[in-house]
C-alpha cells in the first residue's frame, strides 16, 4: 500500500469511500451488510486506514454500517471521516443536532476527519452566514477533540471555492474535490488544485473514476494507453494520473464489490506517476471523451453582450455539457441542477427569448436557442 504523510499521520493513499457500498435488490437504502463487512475486513488487512462516509449516503445508512464494520478494530488503527450535510439547506440550523446524531450512528466518540459537505453555489451564502453557527460549532468540536481535522468538500465553481477559502481557509486542513483526468479541464479542476497548492492545503480526491466512466474507454483510446503500459488496466490509468498531481494526499474510491476493491488494492501497491508522453496521451483521450458529448463553446462571451436577457450563456452551456456527459455515462446528474438552483429564475435557461441575437455573433455557430430549449426539457 502506498502511504502519504499528513501532519505526521501515515494515511493510506487509497481511501475507502462508503457512498457506493453493495446493496440488496438494487435498493440503495438497503446495504448488503455481510458483503460490506467483508470488504472493510479486506481493506483493513490490506493497509487501507481511511474510511469516508456521510450523513446522506445510502439514505442515511452508510454511517451506521461503517460504524458496525469498524467497531471490532482498535480505534487507533483507522481514520473515520464524515460530513455536515449542507447540500440540504433545511439542515443549516441543525449542526449540533446532526453532529451528535452522527457520532451516535457510527458509535464513535470522535471523527478523525470532518467536512463541510459539498460547498457550492446553492449553499455558500448559508455556510458563510454566522446566524447558523456552523463554523463556530465545528471549530468548538475540534477544540474539544471530537473533530481531529477539519476540512471541506466542494463541487462548486472555482470562484465559489475561493470565496469559502477567503472566509475560512486558514482553518481548513484539507479540501476534497472532484478530480480525474476528464475533469482536469472539463470542470476546471486544475485551477482548483493550483489554488489549494498555493495555500498549502492538501488535496483529497473524490470521483477519481467519474462514477465509473473512466473504467471503460473506446478501442482507440484503450489501444493508445496499452501501447504505453501494456500491463496497466484502463482503471489504473485514472489512479496513475492522480499519483502525478502535486498536492494529492488522499484518493477516495467508492467500491461496490470485492472485485473492485481487489483491483484498486493492486494498483496502490506501488506509485508510478505518468511520464510527460503518457500524460499527453491521456489528455488527448480526455479531450475526445469530452468532445463527443459537448457543445464547443470557447467562452468568448460575444453572445452575452447581445443577449437582451443578460443570460450568462457560456456558464449555462458549461452546465449543459456537464449534464449531457454525466447522463450519457449513466452517472448521478446532480451538479447542473444544483448549480441552476442558485441562479435567479430570470437568468435560467427558461428565460431565453429565442430571439437568436446571440447566435448571430457566435464564432462557433452554436445553436444556442435550441440548446436552451433542450436544457429546459431535460432538467426544467
Amino acid at each position: 500500500m502506498v502511504y502519504r504523510d499528513f501532519q505526521g499521520i501515515r494515511l493510506s493513499g487509497l481511501g475507502f469511500g462508503a457512498m457506493r457500498l453493495p446493496v440488496l435488490d438494487g435498493d440503495d437504502s438497503r446495504i448488503d451488510r455481510e458483503k460490506a463487512y467483508e470488504m472493510v475486513d479486506r481493506a483493513m488487512a490490506s493497509g487501507i486506514n481511511y474510511y469516508d462516509t456521510a450523513w446522506g449516503y445510502h439514505d442515511g445508512n452508510s454511517e451506521i454500517v461503517m460504524g458496525e464494520a469498524l467497531k471490532k478494530y482498535d480505534r487507533g488503527s483507522f481514520y473515520l471521516a464524515s460530513k455536515f450535510p449542507g447540500y440540504d439547506l433545511s439542515n443549516m440550523p441543525k449542526v449540533k443536532e446532526i453532529f451528535e446524531a452522527q457520532l451516535q450512528k457510527t458509535g464513535m466518540e470522535y471523527f478523525d476527519f470532518y467536512l463541510f459537505h459539498n460547498v457550492c453555489e446553492m449553499n455558500i451564502n448559508q455556510y458563510l452566514d454566522p446566524k447558523y453557527g456552523i463554523f463556530d460549532y465545528l471549530m468548538e468540536q475540534k477544540k474539544n477533540g471530537r473533530i481531529r481535522h477539519l476540512g471541506f468538500s466542494c463541487h462548486g465553481e472555482f470562484d465559489t471555492m475561493k470565496r469559502f477559502l477567503d472566509a475560512y481557509g486558514e482553518h481548513m486542513e484539507f479540501c476534497q474535490i472532484q478530480l480525474n483526468y476528464l475533469d482536469w479541464s472539463f470542470q476546471n479542476a486544475k485551477a482548483k488544485v493550483d489554488l489549494l497548492n498555493e495555500l498549502n492545503i492538501p488535496v483529497w480526491v473524490m470521483e477519481p473514476l467519474r462514477g465509473g466512466r473512466l473504467t471503460r474507454l473506446d478501442a482507440q483510446s484503450e489501444g493508445e494507453l496499452k501501447a504505453l503500459r501494456p500491463e496497466e488496466s484502463v482503471t489504473a490509468w485514472a489512479f496513475r494520473f492522480l499519483q502525478s498531481v502535486k498536492g494529492v494526499t488522499m484518493v477516495l474510491s467508492g467500491m461496490s464489490s470485492m472485485d473492485q476493491l481487489l483491483d484498486n488494492l493492486k494498483t496502490f501497491e506501488e506509485e508510478t506517476p505518468l511520464t510527460d508522453k503518457e500524460m499527453e496521451t491521456l489528455m488527448a483521450v480526455a479531450d475526445r471523451l469530452q468532445a463527443r458529448k459537448s457543445i464547443p463553446c470557447t467562452a468568448c462571451h460575444y453572445c452575452v453582450s447581445h443577449c437582451p436577457q443578460g443570460l450568462d450563456i457560456p456558464y449555462l452551456i458549461s452546465l449543459y455539457n456537464e449534464h449531457l456527459l454525466t447522463v450519457a455515462d449513466g452517472g448521478m446528474a446532480f451538479i447542473a441542477p444544483m448549480a441552476l438552483s442558485a441562479i435567479p429564475d430570470e437568468k435560467k435557461p427558461a428565460a431565453c427569448l429565442h430571439c437568436r441575437s446571440c447566435e448571430r455573433v457566435c464564432p462557433q455557430q452554436i445553436k444556442i436557442s435550441e440548446m436552451m430549449t433542450d436544457f429546459v426539457e431535460k432538467i426544467g
